[in-house]
């Protein structure tokens, strides 16, 4: 999980290099960013209490 939550921090990198270069806009970047917060709050949750995701 922590590889997980590494690889999406590194997208955001990614998202402002794309933005700042203009290959993408200022509205694609904010959608993008909008969703990896989301998938990171997730991943988050999955890391900080794994027992609600595992079977027993």
């Amino acid at each position: 999980m922590i590889e997980s939550d590494g690889e999406t921090s590194e997208t955001t990198v990614w998202l402002d290099f794309s933005k700042d270069h203009k290959y993408i806009s200022e509205e694609k970047h904010e959608y993008f960013i909008t969703k990896y917060d989301e998938v990171a709050k997730m991943l988050n949750s999955m890391i900080n209490q794994p027992e609600k995701f595992c079977s027993s």
